[in-house]
Parts: C-alpha cells; structure tokens; sequence
C-alpha cells in the first residue's frame, strides 16, 4: 500500500509539473513576440515625432490663418480708396467685414491711421498678434493659448501692409479661430495615425522578413541542434547574408563543427575506456604474473640479471598501478597529485632506460643535470609526462636531424631561491621541428601528431600532467628543432600565487 501511495504521489507530481509546464507556455504564448514589440515600438516612435511635428505645424497654421486675414483686410482697403471720396456705399461696410471676419479693419498709410470699418467699439482686448515679427516661440505659445485658453474679448492683429499701407490692423473673435485650429488638429492627428500606422506596417514587414524570421531560424536550429549535437544535418547553413546575422550564422555553424566534433571524439574516448575498464582485469592478471616471475630473476646470480631485474619489478609495479587506474583514464580525469621534493636526475635516467635505446644507437640523450636538483611534484605522474615527451622526441628523430648527429639534451636550472623559486627543464632535440599547423594545436588531443599513425595523445598528456602538478609545458620559439620547457614552481611559490 505504501508503494502505491508513492506512485500516486509521483504520479500527482508530474501532473503539477505538466500543469505547471502548460502554464509557462501559455503565459510564453500570451507576452508579445520580437516582431509584436518591434510594431508597438514603431507606432510609438511614429507618435511621439508626429507628437514633435504637430506644435509648430499648429503655430504654423494659426499664423497663416491670421495673416489670410490682414490680406483680406487689405483688398477692403484697397476697395475703400477705390471708390469716389473714398465712401462706401450702404452696407458695404458690414459686408467688408463680415468678409474679412472680423470687427473693425484699420490701415496706416503716408504716416496716417484710418479706421476703414468697425461694427462697434471693444472696451478691451485680449492680446495683440504682432505678425511682423516671427518668433516660434511666441507662435507656438499663442496658438497654444488659443487652444486652451478661451478670452473674453476680441484679439488685434497687425500685419504688414502693401501698394502704399504700411501696416493693417484688424479687431476679431478668437473663436473662429480656434475652431479652425481644433478641425486641423482633428484631420492632423487622423493623417498622424494613419502615417504612423502605415510606416509601422511597413517597418513591421521589413523587420519581420530582416530580423524576425532569422532569429527565429537561428532559434529554432538551436533547439534541433540541442537534440542532436552530432547530427551533421543539425548544423546550421548559413545564408550569404553579409550583416551582424549572417555573422551570427556563420559563427554557429562553426561552434557546431567544432562541438560536433568534440562530442564525437568524447563519445570514441568513452568507448575506448569502456574496452579498457573491461580488460583491465585480465591485464592486470598477466601483469601479476610477469611480477612473480621477475622476483624469481632476483635469485639468479647473473650480474646483467641482478642489474635489470629490480628495474624491471619497478616497471611492472608501475604498470599495475596504472591498470588500477584505467577506469579514471576513461572518465577523462587525473587523480590529484601527490606532490613531494623529488630529485630529477634518477628519475630521468629512469626514463631514459625505459624508452629502451639500444648501446649502439645513433640516438644520443644527453642530461645536464645537477645531481642536487628536485622538483615539488607527484613522482609516478612527472615521469609518464617525461616519458612522452623523450618518446616524443626519440620519434622526432627517427627522420634525421638538421644538423649533426640525433641527440635530445635535457637540462635541468633552477630559477630563483628554494623555496620561492621554480625548476625548469628543457628537452630540446635537432630534428626537423614542428611545421605552423602543428604548433596552433599542439596539446590538443587528437590534433598535435605530425607522424603517421600517431595519435597526437601523447603531448596533450604530458601537458596535462605537468598542470596538475601546478607547472606549465610550452614550446620555446625560435629554435632549431623542438624545444619544450617544463617549468615547476615550488611549493611556498605556488602556495603565495593561489592566495
């Protein structure tokens, strides 16, 4: 009964998860996309500049309203000295200004000011317009008062005069005025909208075509290419797009090669430490056996017997250990060093014996180091890195060498007091070096090989080993053949630069 309890309550649980899954895609669903936002944007921008454009265009209008106005005054004028001593006729005059709009015209000419027509004479005016000046402040400001500020009396304007008036001067209601003014706003902000709209309609389609739809293929290749890293038809093509998409594209494509890859390689590496864990116990089975049967050979009294069969039982030992350690090689991880004051001038004689050079070799390995030099790191993981990179070199040489004799020298300095200082050594060969293509990758797994049939692993797992033990493997530019110096920092330095 518990049991099922259990698989009810799991049960309960994937269904609030499922529930909980629909509901961020429904509120995903619900928010506004890139290419709703980019349209709400556009009218909002469209808006905010028509906004800009529509106070002067209104200041604009108000004045070229009132200056409609002064030239109408002006042709009443203009009749008025055309008639015979300058009389009007009965009624003439209202009809002047009714004309005109407005209440009473006056013109101003050889230094004379004549009242042409007035229906009746104001107490008090609200503000004079002076349109012989242009100040678009003070336009927008009236027109802006004129909207919103209703006056109680008429308005005077005056304006520029022409054919011997030198200025004309009319009294009218501000309320055609601003009648006018609020129609050309209505039909101006209906315009406005209208643009605006068309505009973000516009954009909307070349943003959606330019922008929208690549990102969106961008996106939904990213998502294909999650379910299937190693699939070659998940990696994105890119277009011939020339901008900072077609850039995006192209550098997808190339971090999916290279990931690809990389997985791929991952995905052999585990294979190979899945077959080696499964042999690992018959190796080391055998390995035992050539155990027992060297500590035989140290009861023989042959000299030549009693000198290697001890070397030979510290190989085996090492070779079990290292068995004991397969199955962290195919995990791909290193155990942690166990760093120690180790003298280097033994321990690369070891090394040197274990490549098996022959007595009568054209190889030469020349050491140059102090009998009194050690080095702060872990004794089984510094020598694999030493073996590989003297394997290396010996495999370097084996195509000749640029000048002299094949050799490998390897030096040993110490930099520095002890205890702050560091210990560097060198393994430099005269072979024919190391071509461009090789250096860019050079401790790269699978990449570094310039030899056939080598696997480039054997720099990669020095240099991996030199780094846990807190040192640095490079390669010396510049030199003739290969050059590789190991440096080392001892234990109070390492300790100093890590705090």
């Amino acid at each position: 009964m518990e049991l099922d309890r259990g698989q009810e309550g799991e049960a309960a649980g994937l269904r609030d998860a499922g529930s909980a899954q629909r509901r961020g895609v429904l509120g995903r669903a619900s928010r506004l996309g890139l290419s709703g936002r980019l349209f709400l944007l556009t009218i909002a921008f469209v808006a905010l500049a028509e906004i800009l454009i529509y106070v002067p265009t209104v200041a604009n209008y108000r004045r070229a309203w009132l200056s409609d106005r002064i030239a109408a005054a002006q042709i009443a004028a203009l009749a008025l000295d055309a008639a015979p001593d300058r009389q009007l006729p009965d009624g003439l005059a209202g009809r002047l200004l009714s004309g005109v709009g407005a209440r009473a015209i006056a013109v101003r000419g050889g230094g004379v000011r004549r009242l042409l027509a007035i229906e009746t004479v104001p107490t008090t005016v609200a503000h004079m317009v002076d349109l012989r000046r242009h100040d678009w402040i003070e336009s927008i400001g009236g027109a802006w008062q004129t909207l919103f500020a209703e006056a109680d009396a008429p308005i005077r304007v005056v304006g520029k005069g022409q054919d011997g008036f030198e200025l004309v001067e009319i009294l009218l209601d501000e309320a055609p005025l601003r009648a006018a003014m609020m129609d050309f706003s209505i039909r101006l902000l209906v315009s406005s909208l209208l643009i605006a709209a068309a505009v973000a309609g516009l954009v909307f389609l070349v943003l959606q075509r330019a922008i929208v739809r690549p990102v969106r293929r961008l996106a939904r290749n990213i998502t294909a290419f999650a379910g299937d890293p190693e699939g070659p038809d998940r990696i994105i093509v890119p277009s011939k797009r020339a901008d900072e998409i077609g850039q995006a594209e192209t550098a997808l494509a190339r971090m999916q090669r290279r990931l690809a890859t990389e997985l791929r390689e991952k995905r052999r590496l585990a294979g190979v430490g899945l077959s080696v864990s499964k042999i690992n116990h018959e190796l080391r089975n055998l390995l035992t056996t050539a155990q027992l049967l060297g500590d035989r050979l140290e009861s023989v009294a042959d000299p030549v017997v009693q000198r290697v069969a001890p070397r030979l039982v510290t190989t085996l030992d090492r070779a079990i250990r290292f068995c004991e350690a397969t199955l962290a090689y195919g995990r791909a991880t290193e155990p942690d060093a166990r760093r120690r004051p180790v003298p280097l001038a033994p321990l690369i004689e070891e090394q040197i014996e274990l490549i098996g050079l022959d007595v009568d070799a054209r190889i030469r390995i020349e050491t140059r180091i102090a009998p009194a030099l050690a080095a702060h790191v872990d004794p089984e993981q510094f020598a694999r890195a030493l073996a590989n990179i003297l394997r290396n070199a010996v495999q370097a040489l084996e195509g000749g060498a640029k000048d002299g004799a094949p050799r490998v020298t390897i030096t040993g300095m110490r930099e520095g007091q002890r205890g702050s200082g560091s210990v560097t050594i060198v393994v430099a060969d005269n072979g024919p070096g190391l071509p461009e293509r090789a250096r860019a990758h050079l401790f790269a797994p699978f990449q570094g090989s310039m030899r056939p049939g080598g696997t480039g692993l054997g720099l990669a797992i020095a240099a991996e080993l030199i780094q846990l033990n807190g040192g640095t493997l490079s390669l010396d530019p510049g030199t003739a053949g290969a050059s590789f110096r190991i440096v080392i920092p001892d234990e109070a330095q390492e300790r100093a630069e890590a705090a």
